[in-house]
């Protein structure tokens, strides 16, 4: 959620003076110092250590992680043990970067890489590229001899989502396939790889090379499936972010792509709100009984648009959160806080920072800080007088997360809404967000960020939630393998039947 109670000078600093390869050997002591660093970290700063394990579970993957040092020699392999570690908390905001040199290095290699893009497709990952040595919609077996469901286990850890959710991984991994493999197993000279095609008997295998950093990022941006999903990946203009059509005279689709409108005093913002106004104004109007509300690609923005937006949508008074916490009153750590700017002034510089978060968070309650009634977060909110209160049929996909999740969610939670799709990236009853901060390890110098608020959202205990997972559908439809070969929006052509039953 890209909501700032203040402006960290975030500065990513290149490393000086230790080679720039991830394969290369990395000392033991180097890697315990490091990860000793990384624990403290976590304990003093990050509110979510605790939010969905136990301390006795995360007290365990530290002893293992220490166990494990013993069998890694590089520097790579010691980024992989941070990043299992990392993932393992459960918080989408999580992330776990090498320095700037060693990605800039990545992207030069000029072969070792997958060459093929991939889609996970009912449960199964397919090849999304045509024209190459394997037949579009063929199903990946194995790699190298590796079972495709042990590859993707390794490779979840790189990318982190809420909770304990797996639909969001598939996202970062349909993306950077190649370069999570490369990460996780290596530099590799060709592939061998066992598919089948589509309705085949048998298996078939095949070698192919490998290929550059560049070249499969350059296939991925030809995948079959663009048409389809780029909306993902691209940097909307303001007029692309939102859209309201009538389906007939009685339902209507109403796509936010995304939040990130500015806040209040934004231009953008003031837009957005009156776009809401005139739609939910002629939506009375004409009387709309069914509304599709489409977040699908919504991976969240700025406050308030999620909140002036849900106030259309309910019937009831609500707060963007129940409660909200941190685990510190100063921020702890300075010599690993990663602003750029030598040790000994940062005091002077925090400082100030300090004092915001002080009185933003200024309850003390088992040595964590609340906020209390005078925070914005828990200003009690009332329904607009032109709130929608006919039927709602919200859809939803892995990639909703952060203050999408919190829209969807409390959306989800309305008794006059019916969730379709797959499950969000984003948690249902609360998350981690609001506030990043970022900490670089001295040795290895790996950069770890996260956000340090513990929210509690306002929404209603659903007999078929887990607490430790994204927003759960009501109804689940995920796309079709004859959909994906043409391209054509399962969910959206399963909800308008729905409405023609209605």
């Amino acid at each position: 959620m890209r909501k700032s109670l203040f402006f960290f000078l975030l500065l990513i600093t290149s490393s000086i003076g230790f080679g720039q390869s991830i394969d290369e050997p990395f000392s033991k002591t180097k890697m315990s110092k490091d990860l000793a660093v990384f624990k403290e970290i976590r304990q003093k700063v990050n509110s979510g250590l605790y939010k969905y394990r136990t301390k006795q579970q995360i007290d365990s993957v530290y002893n293992w992680a220490e166990n494990e040092i013993k069998n890694l020699t590089t520097y790579r392999e010691f980024y992989n043990l941070i990043s299992e570690v990392t993932d393992y908390e459960g918080s989408l905001h999580n992330d776990t970067s090498i320095p700037n040199k060693k990605r800039q290095n990545l992207r030069k290699e000029k072969t070792g890489y997958f060459p093929l893009s991939l889609k996970w497709i009912q449960g199964e990952w397919l090849i999304n590229s045509k024209n190459g040595e394997i037949p579009l919609g063929a199903k990946i077996i194995s790699i190298n001899d590796i079972p495709i469901s042990e590859v993707i286990s390794e490779l979840n850890k790189y990318y982190t989502t809420d909770g304990q959710n797996l639909t969001g991984k598939r996202l970062g991994i349909r993306t950077h396939f190649s370069k999570y493999f490369r990460l996780n197993y290596g530099l590799q000279t060709n592939f061998k790889i066992d598919y089948k095609k589509h309705n085949a008997n048998k298996s078939e295998e095949i070698i192919i090379n490998s290929v550059s950093y560049s070249k499969y990022y350059e296939r991925f941006r030809a995948r079959h499936s663009k048409p389809f999903d780029q909306i993902y990946y691209a940097d909307l203009d303001y007029d692309q972010k939102y859209s309201f059509q009538k389906i007939d005279s009685l339902s209507g689709l109403l796509t936010i792509h995304s939040f990130s409108m500015g806040n209040e005093s934004s231009e953008e913002h003031k837009e957005y709100a009156k776009f809401l106004d005139s739609v939910f104004t002629k939506i009375k109007e004409n009387k709309i009984a069914n509304l599709i509300v489409d977040v699908r690609q919504n991976g969240g923005g700025d406050d308030p648009n999620d909140l002036v937006t849900y106030s259309y949508l309910t019937q009831r008074k609500f707060q963007e959160n129940k409660q909200a916490w941190i685990s510190f009153k100063k921020i702890p750590l300075l010599k690993y806080y990663n602003i750029g700017i030598p040790k000994f002034i940062r005091p002077l510089l925090v400082g100030k920072y300090n004092r915001q978060l002080q009185d933003n968070f200024p309850l003390e309650k088992d040595k964590n800080y609340y906020q209390n009634e005078n925070s914005d977060d828990h200003t009690i909110r009332l329904p607009k007088k032109n709130a929608f209160t006919g039927n709602i049929y919200l859809l939803i996909s892995p990639a909703v997360a952060s203050a999408g999740s919190l829209f969807a969610s409390m959306v989800a939670g309305n008794e006059n809404t019916i969730t379709i799709g797959e499950e969000t990236i984003g948690g249902y009853y609360g998350h981690n967000g609001h506030t990043p901060m970022e900490y670089k390890l001295p040795k290895s110098k790996i950069v770890t960020r996260f956000s340090i608020v513990n929210l509690e959202q306002d929404v209603p205990q659903k007999s078929n939630q887990s607490y430790n997972r994204g927003l759960l559908p009501d109804l689940e439809v995920t796309q079709s393998f004859e959909d994906f070969i043409k391209n054509i929006d399962t969910q959206m052509n399963y909800t308008l039947e729905l409405l023609k039953a209605e």
